[in-house]
């Protein structure tokens, strides 16, 4: 959720419309992540006289946009001005504290000057002890929002070292010592009227990342760097970036360091430098520390322009649905081993074969994930228990954290999330390391929280996904990360061989399962116009395919916004079978596996009671579904029953993306929905 974008130019002339454009353009990378306000600050022409000018905006980012030009034009601004040296900043807000409205967006301001601008990702959850200090000291609050203490606790430390004749306090100094009294999650961007053209940055739980183009391509992409180092302070033209995502990085540069919680990164003359703040070293009064500056190195981002566009399709969702076949096929890509000289199947796990013996030893297994991430986990959780012979208990990661459930030395417990920067999963994590658990990470993003704080874990390598509601990386490729490890656990049992084998031939040819399912495309849409005025659907699935009946009706919930529920068939007559009725349609999904006849029961049952029946079944078995040919038949191709929810939830993703469209909502950006849930 929110997002925060940043552009620095040193030494390159640019005018100030293109600072502007480079701004908004950011701001639109990161729409996707959810926000209900927008806004920017750049400089003015004077800046020893003149404060930062600051817009802000209710509303979606052309808002923003058309507001920034109607002020610029009533005050005569020159946007051709040209600047050498110009550091801006920006932001989407997704509200938290305070409603959404101008005077609640970032960048939030320590006052009428605007000495200290700060944009924010995060909540700060000791904002009102620090806003009862400042106002005791005389400030005043303008917003409703717990980041506006942060610019004002830094115009309060900066004058206080100025009163007491420090006048070389440096930018990050005063940054430093304002992140010694914040408590929370935070990603800050700073921007200062004290400190023309330089940026400091820092981060602790939200995501933020650096990007660097060096205009003259003279460094090596690889380097290590410092104050005194890449990028260095040599007058070489450069453009710095910083970013919540790499979404708005990768039409400017692939050059990128992914900045680690505590750490400070401060944007001065062409050149960075990182500093790592100590809590335990920091607690301390008198003069600002002065820490010395660290190394890292810069990445180079594994994604391409192309990635983060729509190309032919209207939508990003209903592009990244029908890029699953693809996205399949890399997940799998050098894992799957089928044939070779010992004609073996097998799978390839890099990233967990050191830690195999002690997974096989856990007295458990424990999946913790939330939406979408858990749903996927639960589709998994037999074929790994099969395999493995270890029990498997799921955990939702908000509630194992509220009860503090029982965590034990003896368990893997596995993290499943498509960004890697989950509040509540990250937060589960820290849980689970405290007690000793071997923790695995199922990720999407390298270098995310999740990848770097597990001990091991497996890359999803599902490319980009920009859609809120999550499809090719958050359940079809999970399911299929967590058949292979079930596989890899599991691969030293001799009794369960000719299954895997059967599981490994079956993923193979799941990529082309997967294309023959969206032919269904028209089919649904046909579908969906004919519950397009209904209020309510009911999901029916058992086994394998319960967690798909509550993956098809999320996604419905999500963004057709459209009350949905996925129920277990196996508890229909617990109570769901009183809605029952001849108005309230029922999707019935009823593959063929373990519980086919089962599931023709439930359709039984229904269809007795007059329900309204939508039934997902087994190429060639719609006469064993249809009772009476009353039914409304969606007939899918058969693959092994453990992967058979990755074909069943496809047409109800193009369902839930059809009656977006034709309900006339924004299928990409849901009402209240961010795409990383950063905050708990």
């Amino acid at each position: 959720m929110c997002g925060i974008f940043a552009y620095l130019n040193y030494n390159v002339t640019r005018e100030r419309r293109y600072i502007l454009e480079v701004l908004f353009n950011g701001l639109r990378r990161l729409e996707y992540r959810g926000y209900d306000s927008a806004g920017i600050s750049i400089d003015s022409s004077n800046l020893t006289s003149d404060p930062p000018l600051v817009f802000r905006q209710e509303g979606n980012i052309e808002s923003l946009v058309k507001s920034v030009y109607h002020d610029v034009a009533a005050t005569d601004l020159n946007l051709e001005e040209s600047f050498s040296v110009h550091a801006g900043i920006s932001h989407t807000r997704w509200a938290t504290h305070g409603e959404p409205a101008p005077k609640n967006s970032h960048p939030q301001s320590s006052g009428a000057g605007n000495d200290f601008l700060v944009v924010h990702n995060g909540i700060i959850t000791n904002y009102e002890v620090l806003k009862e200090t400042l106002l005791r000291h005389g400030f005043t609050f303008e917003s409703e929002t717990d980041t506006e203490v942060i610019p004002k606790l830094a115009k309060f430390i900066f004058d206080k070292a100025n009163e007491e004749d420090d006048q070389s306090v440096t930018f990050s100094q005063v940054v430093l010592e304002v992140i010694r009294h914040l408590e929370g999650a935070y990603a800050l961007t700073f921007k200062s009227r004290h400190y023309p053209n330089e940026l400091v940055a820092c981060k602790r739980g939200s995501p933020l990342l650096l990007g660097v183009k060096d205009l003259e391509e003279k460094a090596s992409a690889g380097s290590s760097f410092s104050d005194a180092k890449f990028p260095s302070s040599n007058g070489q033209p450069k453009e710095l970036f910083l970013s919540s995502d790499a979404n708005a990085l990768v039409e400017h540069t692939k050059k990128v360091l992914v900045i680690e919680d505590g750490e400070v990164v401060h944007i001065k003359d062409g050149g960075v430098s990182i500093y790592k703040f100590d809590q335990a070293k920091n607690n301390h009064g008198g003069t600002l520390s002065r820490p010395a500056s660290v190394q890292r190195a810069l990445s180079i981002l594994e994604m391409e322009v192309e990635q983060i566009n729509k190309g032919k399709y209207e939508h990003y969702m209903q592009k990244e649905i029908h890029e699953q076949p693809e996205s399949l096929t890399t997940t799998m890509r050098g894992r799957l081993i089928r044939g070779g000289s010992c004609k073996a199947k097998t799978v390839l796990l890099g990233g967990l074969k050191d830690h195999l013996k002690t997974i096989r030893r856990s007295r458990r297994i424990v999946f913790v994930g939330c939406g979408t991430s858990y749903n996927a986990a639960l589709a998994a959780r037999s074929i790994v228990e099969e395999l493995s012979g270890i029990p498997v208990t799921m955990e939702i990661a908000s509630d194992l954290v509220d009860r503090q459930g029982p965590i034990y030395r003896e368990d893997t417990a596995v993290f499943v999330s498509q960004s890697g920067e989950t509040a509540d999963t990250l937060l589960a994590l820290e849980y689970a390391l405290e007690n000793g658990a071997l923790c695995v990470g199922i990720t999407n993003t390298v270098g995310s929280a999740i990848a770097r704080h597990t001990h091991c874990g497996v890359h999803i390598n599902a490319g980009c996904e920009i859609g809120v509601a999550s499809t090719k990386q958050a359940y079809t490729s999970q399911i299929v990360v967590m058949a292979m490890l079930a596989l890899a656990i599991g691969a030293d049992t001799l009794s369960n061989q000719a299954r895997r084998e059967a599981i490994i031939d079956g993923l193979f040819y799941l990529p082309r399962k997967v294309k023959a399912v969206l032919k269904l495309d028209e089919e649904m849409k046909d579908l969906a116009k004919l519950l397009i005025a209904e209020q309510s659907l009911l999901v029916f699935g058992r086994g394998y395919n319960y967690a798909s009946a509550l993956e098809g009706a999320l996604k419905v919930k999500e963004v057709a916004l459209m009350h949905s529920e996925g129920i277990l068939a196996g508890e229909m007559k617990h109570g769901p079978l009183a809605l029952v009725d001849e108005n309230l349609p029922i999707v019935v999904i009823a593959t063929r596996d373990s519980c086919f006849s089962k599931q023709q029961s439930v359709i039984q049952q229904l269809h007795a009671r007059k329900g309204r029946l939508i039934v997902m079944c087994t190429e060639g078995d719609k006469a064993s579904v249809s009772v009476g040919g009353s039914s409304r038949v969606i007939e899918v191709p058969q693959v092994v029953d453990c992967l058979q929810p990755v074909i069943n939830v496809v047409p109800l993703q193009l369902l839930a993306y059809h009656l977006t469209v034709l309900r006339g909502y924004n299928v990409d950006q849901p009402r209240n929905l961010a795409k990383s849930v950063t905050t708990q």
